[in-house]
C-alpha cells in the first residue's frame, strides 16, 4: 500500500512501527521525527511520543556495555515495553519502534491502549529477508541467523493476515513497501 506522504490516527492511538531486524523502522522513525540516535530517553514530539529502541539500547550502554549481547538484550527489551506501555498509560499519542512479532505483547499493548480511551494501529515495513540482513550490515548490528530465521518465521505469517485486511486487536494495519515508506513524511494524530 501507498498512502502518499501522510498517515493519520486518532488522537490517543499507540502506533507500532514494525518489521524484521533491518527493515529501516529507525531509519523512518529518524527522518519523521528528526532523531538523531543517541537519545536515551522518548522524544516528546507536540502531544506525541516517539519510542525507538535504541533509546532503551542507548541507556542502558552506559551500566551494561560489558555484558553480553545475550544478556543486555532482555533488559533493553524490558526497558523498551515497559516506555511504551508508561507513555500510553500517560494518555499521549505514541509512535514507537517494535520487532512486531510477539503477538501477546501487541494484545498488553492493545488493552492498555483500551483503558486509555486509545486504540493500537500497526505500521509494517515489509522488506524482503536479504534486504533487511542488508540492512542490519549497514547498520553495522547484525542479529545471529537463528534470531533472524525466528523473527522471519513470525513475520511471514503477520504480513498475510495484514494483507488480507486485519490483525487483531489492531484497529488498523498498514502495510508499506520500502518505497512507500520512503515516500512517508509524517504520522498524523487526531
Amino acid at each position: 500500500m501507498d498512502p502518499g506522504p501522510a498517515l493519520r490516527f486518532p488522537a490517543g492511538s499507540l502506533v507500532l512501527v514494525a518489521g524484521l531486524p533491518g527493515a529501516g523502522k529507525s531509519t523512518l522513525l529518524n527522518r519523521i521525527y528528526r532523531l538523531r540516535g543517541d537519545e536515551t530517553a522518548p522524544v516528546p514530539f507536540g502531544d506525541v511520543r516517539v519510542i525507538d529502541s535504541r533509546q532503551s539500547r542507548n541507556w542502558w550502554a552506559r551500566f551494561l556495555r560489558p555484558l553480553p549481547p545475550r544478556l543486555r538484550t532482555p533488559l533493553v527489551h524490558a526497558t523498551h515495553v515497559w516506555r511504551i506501555g508508561r507513555a500510553v498509560a500517560g494518555g499521549h499519542g505514541v509512535v514507537a519502534h517494535t520487532r512486531g512479532t510477539w503477538p501477546h505483547i501487541l494484545h498488553c499493548f492493545a488493552l492498555l491502549a483500551r483503558l486509555r480511551g486509545g486504540e493500537v494501529h500497526l505500521v509494517l515495513i515489509d522488506v524482503d529477508p536479504e534486504t533487511a540482513r542488508a540492512g542490519q550490515v549497514a547498520r553495522g548490528r547484525v542479529v545471529t541467523g537463528a534470531t533472524f530465521a525466528r523473527h522471519c518465521r513470525r513475520w511471514l505469517p503477520l504480513v498475510e493476515r495484514a494483507r488480507g485486511g486485519a490483525v487483531p486487536p489492531a484497529a488498523g494495519v498498514t502495510v508499506l513497501d520500502r518505497d512507500a515508506a520512503d515516500k512517508l513524511e509524517v504520522i498524523r494524530f487526531g
